[in-house]
Order: structure tokens, then C-alpha cells, then sequence
């Protein structure tokens, strides 16, 4: 066992979270090489401009990753989140992704993104209790080049 004495300090740190952000980067591009991570931002509106659904996330390391999905009610089953998600999915392909990864909880909509395609690959149950998060991926097959005309 270690005869250090360490300090632990809660809270914001913007300078130690520099400090563990810079040093897992390099640890993690000594094994696997740079990479980088590309936020991306997508935003439906309707005739008067008024933000009725979105999505917002990241890229990096071979996938995209949604972290927020959200429609307005009015909008829910209309067909504008396939039309997102596909969106989304060409971004990916475009970044050269290979797959698509997200979570949703079970009380969310885990059945639309099960006909999207999307495959569970894992569940944390009672998160938040009584209900399940759950984790979802699709991978994205590469799209064949088209021939020149």
C-alpha cells in the first residue's frame, strides 16, 4: 500500500480538468493514434422559425455520437425524428464513422430507434429507479463509390 498522502477535492477545477482531459488524450493517443472529437448540432423549424426538434452531439474515434434527441410534442410521431436521425447518420458516413451510438431510457422512445435499426447492446437497470437506460448502436455499412460517368 501507497505511504502518500493525497488530497481529494469535489468540485470544479477547471484546471485539474485540464490537467486529466490533456493527460488521458495522451495516454489514449499513444495507443491508437491522434484523433479528434467534432461536435455536430442539428436543428428542425417549422414556417414561423420556432425550433420544433434537434439533435446535438459528437464524432470521434470512428463514431458518431448522439447525446440529446428531442421533438415537440406536436411533432412526435410525424416522422421528423426518422428524418433527423437519417440526417444524422448521412453526417456520420460523411465523417467517416462507422456506426452510430446513443442511449435512451425506457420510458423515452427505445421502440422508434429499435425501427431505425439501432441494436440494443447493453441496459443499466433502475437508472433513474424503476426504469432502465439503455444502450443503443447501429453500424453503418460503407457506401460504394459511385463509377464516373
Amino acid at each position: 500500500m501507497s505511504q502518500h498522502r493525497f488530497q481529494f477535492n469535489l468540485g470544479a477545477d477547471p484546471q485539474a480538468r485540464e490537467v486529466v482531459q490533456l493527460g488521458l488524450k495522451a495516454f489514449n493517443v499513444g495507443q491508437i493514434g491522434d484523433y479528434a472529437y467534432q461536435d455536430f448540432e442539428l436543428y428542425a423549424r417549422d414556417e414561423a422559425g420556432e425550433v420544433v426538434g434537434g439533435l446535438f452531439g459528437h464524432s470521434g474515434m470512428g463514431w458518431l455520437y448522439v447525446d440529446y434527441l428531442w421533438l415537440a410534442e406536436a411533432q412526435r410521431g410525424a416522422g421528423l425524428g426518422a428524418q433527423l436521425m437519417a440526417q444524422v447518420e448521412d453526417e456520420a458516413r460523411r465523417r467517416g464513422c462507422v456506426g452510430v451510438f446513443l442511449y435512451t431510457y425506457s420510458f423515452q422512445a427505445p421502440d422508434f430507434y429499435h425501427k431505425l435499426g439501432y441494436q440494443l447492446m447493453g441496459v443499466l437497470d433502475d437508472c433513474p429507479p424503476g426504469h432502465q437506460r439503455l444502450y443503443l448502436k447501429k453500424p453503418l455499412p460503407a457506401v460504394a463509390a459511385s463509377p464516373a460517368a
